[in-house]
């Protein structure tokens, strides 16, 4: 098992927002700016990495009978750490993402990789897959509260780039604009998953 593969898994293989589709509610709640995307990966990152590591460590400790209650406990703690560490340093960030912080011990994305991954395999291995699930977190939401900022309000990272003359279109800064940047993302996903796919077939 290669570093570099799961590290990959996590980011393109089996990307949690675009590949498995999972953890949708913070994925269309905070993604109305590129900044609230990256927030929200980077405490979703520390979370799985650290979460991962400690349920990988206690493995052969946790009965299978009370697992999810164990996984449920350990992913609370690092949120509660993550969500007092942004509270202290970026107060405005925590303020924007409100409840969707505390909302991370539930997140089906960290769970499942507890489940999947972090329960069965080495210490090392489940924290790699923790960065690498993490950052194609971080990546799709990024991507996706780009979009959202700048034809919603003309606007990267909070610098303007079409200046006065710009009329935003402001449905996509609100939920609609979510579910319809994000179907359009997949579709294209797939699309060039199924030519990738015929080209292969056609090869061989």
């Amino acid at each position: 098992m290669k570093t570099k593969n799961i590290l990959m898994n996590g980011i393109l293989n089996e990307n949690p927002t675009f590949r498995l589709v999972l953890g949708m509610c913070p994925t269309l709640a905070v993604s109305t700016a590129a900044i609230n995307g990256i927030a929200m990966g980077l405490a979703v990152i520390f979370v799985l990495a650290a979460s991962n590591l400690v349920i990988s460590l206690l493995r052969n400790f946790i009965s299978d009978k009370i697992r999810i209650p164990a996984f449920v406990v350990i992913i609370a703690a690092f949120v509660t750490i993550a969500g007092m560490l942004m509270e202290a340093f970026v107060p405005a960030l925590f303020d924007a993402l409100g409840l969707y912080i505390p909302l991370i011990v539930v997140n089906c994305i960290i769970l499942a990789r507890a489940e999947a991954f972090a329960f069965k395999n080495k210490p090392f291995y489940s924290f790699m897959d923790g960065i690498g699930m993490g950052i194609g977190f971080t990546l799709a939401l990024t991507l996706l509260g780009s979009i959202r900022e700048i034809l919603g309000a003309g606007s990267l990272f909070g610098i303007s780039l079409f200046g006065q003359g710009f009329e935003p279109a402001i449905i996509m800064i609100l939920p609609p604009g979510a579910f319809f940047t994000l179907g359009l993302i997949l579709a294209l996903i797939n699309k060039v998953d199924q030519k990738q796919k015929k080209k292969s077939v056609e090869q061989a």
